[in-house]
């Protein structure tokens, strides 16, 4: 099956470099206190999917979950997850494409994922394979690189800047990294089926100068000051958006057995059989590796 590319993060030190010693104390702050104004009361909802997942910077933060799965497409990433989390039945580490998500229909309570959509070359693609893998009623908390920010737009109007932040299409700054118009990240959902609940817009403060000079907690409870305005409009470079999956389809309440949560990628057969070194699908005879507590889903094994 043809998928669109993936933006891997195999045998990287991102957590380190970028999070811990790249000067983002205030982004992750900012961030934590959107989370928590987003995330479902604690102890009503039991199985969860954090998308991108990377080395489990948020994981923590969901604590209230009885389940939660760690996706990433990187191995690696998912090591220094397990380094930092352990290896507690709470988690279950999944090395998978976003685009071939290995889990059977309507299976999580929530999800969320952050900082991985602007990865995402075929956007809708991906929030649709997300779309299928919740639960009615569930809680999806997605954060978003914004097209329309104040540093894109006066870039645009002095003319340093070529591409338009107006307009609704996708804009690719880099390779595999994207920026995205909030009114098509909220048709997309809206075609989905999610009935968007809050929007928050996030690091109001992201400047170099701003950051050295102020503390980066005092600059994060200012940013929390300021997060609600997203209802009315968003130009920030980062947005968040808890939507909800309202079908009114019931389901069997979610399973906390780890075998019941999958299907296979290739052929979407149900019925996988633990081997121990591998999970095999009788149905279309592949099998999928389960290494040192990760189970990999992104190549088949003999």
């Amino acid at each position: 099956m043809t998928t669109p590319p993936v933006c891997n993060y195999e045998g990287s030190d991102y957590q380190q470099s970028f999070w811990e010693q790249g000067g983002r104390e205030y982004e992750d702050r900012a961030e934590a206190i959107a989370l928590k104004r987003m995330l479902p009361a604690s102890g009503t909802l039991r199985v969860m999917l954090e998308l991108g997942a990377g080395a489990g910077r948020n994981t923590p933060r969901y604590a209230g979950f009885e389940r939660i799965v760690l996706l990433d497409y990187s191995t690696t990433q998912l090591t220094q997850a397990q380094e930092r989390l352990g290896t507690a039945s709470k988690y279950i580490y999944v090395a998978a494409d976003i685009y071939r998500l290995p889990f059977r229909d309507r299976q999580f309570d929530a999800a969320t994922m952050i900082r991985a959509l602007h990865h995402m070359a075929d956007a809708p693609k991906a929030l649709k394979q997300i779309r299928n893998v919740l639960r009615s009623n569930s809680v999806f908390i997605l954060e978003f690189a914004n097209k329309k920010n104040f540093k894109s737009i006066l870039r645009y109007l002095t003319g340093r800047q070529k591409w338009n932040p107006f307009t609704l299409e996708p804009v690719e700054f880099v390779k595999l990294n994207f920026d995205f118009h909030p009114q098509a990240i909220r048709n997309w959902l809206g075609e989905l089926g999610f009935s968007i609940e809050k929007t928050l817009t996030v690091s109001h403060f992201r400047l170099g100068l701003l950051k050295r000079i102020v503390p980066a907690r005092l600059l994060a409870a200012l940013d929390g000051l300021f997060q609600p305005t997203g209802k009315y409009w968003q130009f920030t470079p980062s947005v968040f958006v808890k939507a909800r999956v309202n079908d009114g389809v019931q389901a069997d309440e979610a399973s906390l057995n780890v075998i019941d949560l999958f299907k296979c990628p290739d052929c979407e057969g149900e019925k996988l059989e633990d081997k121990g070194a591998h999970l095999h699908c009788p149905v279309c005879e592949s099998n999928w590796a389960v290494r040192d507590g990760i189970y990999d889903f992104r190549e088949r094994v003999k």
